[in-house]
């Protein structure tokens, strides 16, 4: 491995760990501003973020495929979250309104800028498109079971510091340049990119309401939700590795063969349910990676496309359990 694809690599594994922090910290914080718990409170503040969180990305994807210093948009998420951490911590006036908002568009910017960059760095390769995403999963998880000041203290601290790292590490490969490269197919395409885009948004919205449902099937506890977290996380990671190895079309095939004998054994369980959630999470990278094909040059739309899709699929696997 060259200097250069090393640099490339350390720069989205620190990403992926700032992926982490940044949906852990906000899901630590959403449940500081939440607690006590009611249902009115919880629904109200998480429709407010997940609005603002999910489906402004497509905007701000756009925002970041025009702007040239995208460092800009990793540091104006940094601000928003330091600013609602330290609004909640000091009881500022309307903290419980405006540190959600704060949270969502800080979230929405760190999200596209992470996946147009990991894109730019390492020429759309799955492995790494796998790893930046998954870690999120995980984060969340983490912070729904462990949720208090001190680790959203801690949360913002490594976030700060990270976010410093990956700035510095950056300028040693901004010399190199950007390394994407058209996907063998995208020329042959052009003219119905739109249509096949569709096609992914809707398969993105599918996965979402297969991952919710096989989830939510089962019984949880401290325990089970760090394993479901970690088990999203592994599946995401371990897609684009498989995609790499035996191809698309093979991983494909693999996950359809084991998510359906996961619904056949349904009421069984919870390492059945857990292996239909490997499965389907398998997917993800090979979506963003058709959909950054679909769309070169607009990668950060492309990521904030798939991440609005998310939000369909998992209503209705809500409304239909």
């Amino acid at each position: 491995m060259d200097i250069r694809t090393r640099y490339r690599w350390h720069l989205v594994g620190i990403g992926a760990l700032l992926h982490f922090l940044v949906d852990g910290l906000c899901l630590c914080c959403l449940y500081l501003i939440a607690f006590p718990f009611s249902f009115s409170r919880l629904t109200g503040i998480f429709v407010v973020y997940n609005v603002l969180a999910f489906l402004t990305q497509p905007l701000t994807g756009l925002l970041a495929d025009r702007m040239r210093d995208r460092h800009w948009m990793l540091l104006a998420a940094v601000v928003l979250l330091l600013t609602a951490v330290m609004m909640v911590t000091f009881g500022f006036p309307f903290a419980g309104y405006l540190a959600p908002v704060l949270l969502g568009l800080g979230n929405s910017l760190f999200h596209v800028w992470g996946g147009k960059q990991v894109v730019l760095k390492t020429g759309n390769d799955m492995r790494a498109l796998g790893l930046f995403v998954s870690t999120g999963a995980f984060g969340l998880a983490v912070a729904m079971v462990f949720f208090s000041l001190s680790l959203l203290y801690l949360f913002l601290l490594a976030l700060c510091l990270l976010a410093v790292a990956y700035l510095k590490l950056e300028q040693n490969d901004e010399r190199v340049g950007d390394a994407l490269r058209d996907t063998p197919w995208s020329s042959r395409v052009r003219q119905s990119r739109w249509l096949l885009l569709l096609v992914v948004v809707a398969f993105v919205m599918f996965r979402s309401f297969m991952g919710e449902s096989f989830s939510s099937a089962i019984v949880k506890d401290n325990m089970v939700v760090l394993l479901i977290g970690l088990t999203a996380m592994l599946g995401k990671m371990a897609g684009g590795w498989m995609a790499r190895r035996i191809g698309i079309l093979l991983t494909l095939v693999a996950v359809l063969v084991v998510v359906s004998g996961c619904l056949l054994c349904r009421s069984s369980e919870r390492a059945i349910m857990l292996t239909g959630l490997f499965a389907v999470n398998c997917t993800m990278p090979v979506t963003l990676y058709w959909a950054n094909g679909l769309l070169k040059g607009r990668e950060g739309l492309a990521f904030g496309l798939l991440a609005a899709a998310l939000i369909p699929g998992y209503l209705l696997s809500t409304l239909t359990s």
